[in-house]
């Protein structure tokens, strides 16, 4: 069973990493076969986001999906996570928080949204 600390997300005292988890890999490979989306898959990166709304909204949706709900995690930890999808992390963090994907504060991000919460 996971510790949480409510102020800092997982307990420091039990040796959990919030970034566990975190990982690029099943987030590509879920765009890769999404039949709309797989086309902004290259290189196991997406180098480019959905113009259209609505396609960027099911994208960032299947990022969302990776964070853990209840889980907070360090800025520098989820730059670096977004950073191995999209070249522009920032840009793609800021969406994320605009789309109520996740939520922000004392540079600490956790989920607020996606299709499984």
């Amino acid at each position: 069973m996971l510790h949480r600390d409510p102020a800092q997300g997982l307990d420091p005292a039990q040796g959990l990493d919030p970034a566990q988890g975190l990982d690029p890999a099943p987030v590509l490979d879920a765009l890769a076969c999404h039949p709309t989306l797989r086309v902004f898959v290259h290189d196991g990166r997406v180098p480019a986001l959905p113009a259209r709304m609505g396609k960027r909204h099911v994208l960032l949706n299947e990022v969302a999906l990776a964070f853990e709900p209840g889980i907070r995690y360090p800025e520098p930890q989820v730059d670096d996570f977004l950073r191995r999808i999209h070249p522009d992390h920032a840009a793609l963090r800021r969406y994320l928080v605009d789309a109520e994907f996740l939520e922000r504060a004392d540079g600490m991000y956790w989920r607020i949204g996606g299709s499984e919460i």
